[in-house]
């Protein structure tokens, strides 16, 4: 037997402006105690959607039911109205606030009678025949001691007395402790509920990114959503801790909570959902029993043809020392060390990974190679094939300065228009800016730069009107292939690229990766920044994981497995013996 619909969407469209439809008449519907998956890939309409249930956007077509019943959802609050609670990809934090003052936030107060509660603490006391604890009159923490330990004197009149505070200060003080009392005790018993790890009392900054997560959880559940929506809620967690937060889904489930998980990841669709809705374009294709279906035949609903998911992975060959990293380290603008001790080496015809939780010292490592991040110690070589290994010395060099010895490093940053190429600029000028210097003012060679730009539009399939439309106007997608083919294009021994198919869809995804072996094949040392821990097992010769700016280990790509590779991402090198055990 079915279990009764929850959420149930009609024909609901949504238009941005006059060309872009983001969701097309789509149909979906939620039961009671179900997980969800919504799979789609980037632009198919998948946030959209879910925004929409939420109050954040308003549908131009179509009807929102809950049980039954047609609802208007206007904001936010409207939907906690009906129980719909939703976690973004992008945490909705105070950092500087505990997670207690994070989940209350803008909450109501509950109606609070100074009377009543006078009451039940005099009650409280006279049954226990308790003595009255003295406190500081500058503080209200012997008002809130009274409320929160039952076994001392609570007579209200000699209590605000010996406070020596005013009525009103008194009664504010006593309301205060009353509701975090009241919410402490909720919170704590929704985190035990469910099995969540935390301190209650912490302050988000000292948070890691899966207990922020898990604070922007406990608040929809505190607001008393019966209807969870999650947008990628597993793309910035270990393997540890998706598997940590999947238990908690299931407990949830279990105790008939209906939940939307947002996602592209086609493996973790299949373990943790119970049915499979599909969006491709804006439109809604399938709904199917995740049991019934495998990782194909969503592949080829979500892209619309069959899609070869494997990445040929070759041995490596003519290897040799390319780029060596020696003990480097390096303190940020706000005074924080984002590298600490860094040490390794590149070689020729293999693809270095980097793997790490966000911000663990990724994106500043490439910089320190390409010339720009400044250093505070150690040393990078670059050894010159073209000079029989000449070792050049890279260290404190500009851009400029690394390309003018002759060094041939390409770079795909991990911000595309802010360092990779000129939003304003068309896709012919961006080709001009690896070459521009060689060229006399106002007489700058076009052809090459138009005929490259030509290339790149035709082999990777770039999306564009022309190779005369401004960079900005491109998607993410068409963005990213367009600086890869051209960092490709200029022949390098060195390719660094940080997160290169983020944004792609499948197809161009795979593109990518192939691209990256058969620069593997000519002996380019490549040096591959990913999130995804499956394609960096699949793609990589080696793989490095930074945690916290230091090295926790170098593993061998055919050997690695996502849970040895989780356990270094949250661990640094001295305590690197200890995960190897802890996976042995």
């Amino acid at each position: 037997m079915d279990k009764p619909i929850v959420l149930q969407l009609k024909g609901i469209t949504k238009r941005f402006g006059t060309k872009v439809v983001a969701n097309d008449h789509v149909d979906l519907d939620l039961r009671q105690g179900e997980i969800l998956s919504i799979l789609g890939e980037n632009g198919s309409g998948k946030t959209t959607l879910m925004n929409m249930i939420i109050g954040i956007y308003r549908q131009d077509e179509g009807n929102i039911f809950i049980n039954g019943e047609e609802v208007t959802i206007l904001s936010p609050k409207d939907a906690y109205k009906y129980k719909i609670g939703m976690v973004h990809q992008h945490f909705k934090l105070v950092d500087v606030f505990t997670a207690t003052d994070n989940i209350i936030l803008g909450e109501k107060e509950p109606t609070f009678s100074i009377k009543e509660e006078a009451k039940r603490i005099r009650e409280s006391a006279e049954k226990n025949n308790a003595e009255f604890a003295a406190y500081n009159p500058d503080e209200h923490t012997g008002v809130l001691s009274y409320l929160t330990a039952p076994k001392k004197q609570s007579d209200f009149q000699t209590a605000m007395k010996i406070a020596a505070l005013p009525f009103i200060k008194a009664a504010k003080a006593i309301k205060f402790g009353w509701l975090a009392k009241n919410r402490g005790a909720k919170l704590q018993k929704i985190a035990d509920k469910y099995g969540f790890e935390i301190n209650l009392n912490e302050k988000i900054y000292n948070m890691s990114v899966s207990q922020k997560q898990t604070v922007e959880i406990i608040k929809v559940l505190y607001r008393g959503a019966d209807i969870l929506i999650l947008d990628e809620p597993t793309a910035v967690l270990t393997p540890q801790e998706i598997k940590k937060l999947f238990d908690v889904l299931r407990k949830m489930r279990e105790d008939g909570k209906s939940i939307i998980i947002i996602t592209h990841k086609l493996n973790e669709v299949m373990e943790i959902s119970d049915r499979v809705a599909v969006l491709r374009k804006g439109q809604h294709i399938a709904t199917v029993n995740t049991s019934e279906t495998s990782e194909q035949e969503l592949t080829e609903m979500m892209v619309g043809e069959k899609v070869d998911l494997n990445i040929g992975r070759t041995n490596p060959h003519d290897v040799e020392d390319r780029i060596v990293v020696n003990h480097l380290s390096s303190v940020n603008h706000e005074g924080v060390k984002v590298l600490d001790d860094v040490s390794f080496t590149a070689k020729s015809g293999e693809i270095l990974g980097i793997a790490g939780i966000a911000g663990s010292g990724q994106k500043e490592l490439l910089e320190a190679i390409a010339g720009l991040q400044k250093l505070n110690d150690g040393e990078i070589f670059y050894f010159d094939p073209s000079k029989n290994n000449e070792k050049v010395d890279l260290r404190s060099k500009t851009p400029v300065q690394i390309r003018e010895l002759g060094v041939r490093l390409s770079f795909v940053p991990e911000d595309r228009l802010g360092m990779g190429l000129v939003g304003n600029m068309d896709l012919v000028d961006n080709m001009m800016l690896r070459s521009y210097r060689k060229g006399i003012p106002f007489f700058l060679d076009r052809k090459k730069p138009k005929n490259l730009a030509e290339t790149i539009v035709h082999d990777l399939e770039v999306a564009t009107p022309s190779t005369h439309t401004p960079v900005r106007r491109l998607s993410g997608g068409n963005v990213q292939k367009v600086l890869v083919g051209r960092e490709i294009a200029a022949s390098p021994t060195v390719l660094m690229a940080a997160y290169p198919v983020r944004g792609l869809d499948i197809n161009s995804s795979y593109m990518i990766y192939n691209l990256l072996n058969e620069q593997k094949e000519k002996g380019v040392a490549v040096i591959f920044v990913g999130e995804d821990l499956d394609v960096l097992i699949e793609l990589c010769d080696r793989i490095m994981v930074l945690c916290g700016g230091k090295v926790s280990g170098i593993v061998d790509g055919r050997s690695a497995i996502k849970e040895q590779l989780g356990l270094l991402m949250t661990k640094h090198e001295d305590e690197k013996q200890e995960a190897d055990d802890n996976v042995e």
